[in-house]
């Protein structure tokens, strides 16, 4: 975060909200009572102003295009998102003073949509059986039509991405838990958390195991992405080979974690369910250890998916 600061001072200092993002608390999870040997925390991402983790990448790329000319001369911003990234370009485009077009799966849910329109965003949605690729490739067909009317973000491609969670996510984990972990659980929607915390992780101790947790194709989970068929669009910026390990969840695994949760108090969305699922698995196993995850967003931002609704 300072080093981010120190790049971009004149910006934070005529934004100061900018300054909101980041530094969000490591608290211990004490909902894997059956396993008091392993240890686990989380990293309230929810806590964010954009309710989730990808207010950190989103403030990185658009500082950066700013400073060196990429996002300015009237473009407007365009990425594919499933959601809460498209809410993190909503805000801060709002906050900057640039208009956002946003490339959506028409399946992510009405409240993610409805924040992204609150900011003055415009939606374009794709067929939600084609899944998060679909948006993916459409939102290369309309840069390409068009390349002078937009600064394309490119989230999956993009290494300001994963250099956010190296210098500023993973350097909290360190300093939070005075370096000392022996596993971090995540997954993958661009790969930039997975990327950046992982190599920084590794860089501080290489006997840190990283675990990714992989959804099923269908029905998925929301901001998750599908990586088992050979027709799945992989993330540019994706580093693979910081992944020792990868732990499948089902969706009802994550949403049976979600709840879980709820009753004790954190309201977190479906990714944060399955990274736990992943991280209850790994502790059945290892049994001693003291491992590090995230929880990526809200659980308000679900009501309209049944995540919610009683069995």
């Amino acid at each position: 975060m300072q080093a981010l600061f120190r790049r971009h001072r004149a910006v934070f200092e005529r934004h100061p909200a900018l300054a909101l993002i980041g530094n969000t608390a490591l608290f211990r999870v004490d909902a894997i009572e059956e396993f008091p040997g392993f240890e686990v925390f989380a990293k309230a991402e929810w806590t964010n102003p954009g309710g989730s983790l990808k207010d950190r990448p989103v403030r990185r790329i658009l500082l950066e295009a700013i400073a060196d000319g990429r996002l300015g001369g009237g473009r407007a911003i365009l990425d594919s998102s499933s959601g809460n990234a498209g809410i993190a370009y909503a805000m801060l485009g709002s906050l900057l003073g640039h208009h956002v077009r946003l490339v959506v799966p028409g399946n992510a849910s009405r409240e993610r949509l409805q924040r992204i329109r609150a900011h003055g965003a415009d939606i374009v949605l794709t067929d939600p059986l084609e899944g998060y690729d679909e948006a993916l490739r459409t939102c290369h067909r309309m840069f390409e039509e068009n390349p002078e009317a937009y600064f394309f973000a490119d989230q999956y491609a993009n290494d300001n991405n994963w250099r956010a969670h190296y210098e500023e996510t993973a350097q909290e984990i360190l300093e939070q838990c005075e370096g000392r972990l022996t596993h971090f659980v995540a997954g993958v929607g661009t790969g930039g958390s997975i990327t950046g915390i992982g190599r920084r992780l590794k860089e501080h101790d290489s006997t840190i195991k990283v675990v990714c947790v992989l959804p099923d194709p269908f029905p998925g989970i929301e901001g998750l992405k599908p990586l088992t068929q050979p027709e799945d669009i992989r993330p540019a910026i994706l580093d693979e080979s910081v992944i020792d390990e990868r732990i499948p969840v089902l969706a009802e695994e994550a949403f049976s974690w979600c709840q879980r949760l709820a009753r004790r108090g954190v309201f977190v969305g479906q990714s944060s369910g399955a990274y736990l699922a992943g991280v209850a698995k790994l502790a059945a196993r290892e049994k001693t250890g003291r491992c590090v995850t995230l929880f990526c967003d809200t659980g308000e931002r679900y009501f309209s998916t049944g995540l919610w609704t009683p069995s």
